[in-house]
This record gives C-alpha cells, sequence and structure tokens, in this order.
C-alpha cells in the first residue's frame, strides 16, 4: 500500500479525528486547570491597613484569603501608633488574588536609642549641628557655667541630669547644651566688665 492511499484510507482519517479531538479535550483541560490553580478573573481588592495594629490586619487579611508578611520596622513617627502598619505592598485599593502575600512595615514602638556624640571644647553652633543632624532636639534655654571660653560646650544635660559622650538615649529627646560663661575663674564684674579688687 502506498503512502496516498494508505492517507486516503479510513484507518488513517479515524486515528487523526482521534488524536485531533484527543488534543482538544487536552487544550480544554489544561485551560480549565489554568483558571482555577490561578483564580482566574478573581479580585480582591486590598484594605487600607494604614494605622492599624498587626492583631487587626492579621483579622481583616484572614476574611479575604490573604496572607501578611511583616518586613521591616521603619524609624519611629510619633503620628502612627506604636506598632502600627506605616506601609503596605500592595497599596490600599489594588486588586490581588487570593492568598496574595501583603508586605507590611510597621512603626516601632518607640525612637532607638542614639549615642551621645563627644561635643566637649565644640562651639554652641557646632554642638546644634552635630545633635540635629543625628536626631536630637536642642533646648532653647541653654546653662551657663564659669568658664573662660564663651559659648564653648562644657556638658550636656538630658531630662534635668548630666549626660556623657558615649550614652544613649532616645533619639528626638531635648537635649540641654552647657556652654562657657566666658569669665572663667577671674573675678570679673559681669555688669561692667572690669576686674574686681
Amino acid at each position: 500500500m502506498s503512502l496516498i492511499q494508505f492517507i486516503k484510507s479510513k484507518t488513517f482519517l479515524k486515528h487523526l479525528l482521534f488524536a485531533v479531538l484527543g488534543l482538544a479535550i487536552f487544550i480544554f483541560v489544561v485551560i480549565k486547570w489554568l483558571n482555577i490553580s490561578t483564580n482566574h478573573n478573581q479580585k480582591i481588592e486590598v484594605p487600607n491597613l494604614e494605622k492599624l495594629s498587626l492583631m487587626k490586619v492579621e483579622r481583616i487579611l484572614k476574611q479575604l484569603d490573604l496572607n501578611l508578611i511583616v518586613i521591616d520596622s521603619a524609624s519611629y513617627n510619633p503620628l502612627y501608633p506604636k506598632k502600627s502598619v506605616i506601609e503596605q505592598s500592595p497599596e490600599a485599593g489594588d486588586f490581588v488574588k487570593e492568598g496574595r502575600k501583603i508586605y507590611l512595615t510597621l512603626n516601632p514602638s518607640g525612637y532607638a536609642n542614639v549615642e551621645i556624640p563627644d561635643l566637649l571644647g565644640k562651639t554652641k553652633r557646632q554642638a546644634n549641628s552635630q545633635l540635629m543632624a543625628i536626631g536630637f532636639r536642642v533646648s532653647d534655654n541653654v546653662v551657663y557655667v564659669s568658664d573662660i571660653a564663651k559659648d564653648v560646650v562644657r556638658g550636656l544635660k538630658f531630662n534635668g541630669k548630666d549626660i556623657k559622650a558615649g550614652e544613649k538615649i532616645p533619639q528626638n529627646s531635648v537635649i540641654t547644651l552647657k556652654l562657657g560663661d566666658g569669665y572663667g575663674g577671674s573675678q570679673f564684674n559681669k555688669q561692667n566688665g572690669e576686674e574686681e579688687n
């Protein structure tokens, strides 16, 4: 039997029909399986989780069949409750599928402790700049101590107590500068600037 006769035979046509039908069924089953396994056309709107506690977030996401992952803690932000959500990804209003992971950044429970730098002998201006650069606030009220150098740092105070370089206090704390008064140990009359006898 020649090839042309075989192609025209009922046996070949029957096998060809079965093959095409089998392929069509296979494609149909694969498409249906993909639709089910990838939740095709399913949309869950991501809620706004900002400023919510982790417990509330877990409850909300569980109801929506979404998962959460805490990726980081940001720098403390006093505008947000402690241990609450500061950022989320995907963002509120985005549409996701069931089981999607929502990544959260939380607000720490307070400011991080920062080491006090060595400012002895620095000018008031240098000390202000350095303290503000690392996240402290500097009090407008200055404590003057007897020292020959005027407006030079002779110490620091926090909550009414003396603090030293190397100690750690919470960022954003208010620090009071102890500065030299410019008169030192010499007996100057501070009113007229003349030396007393």
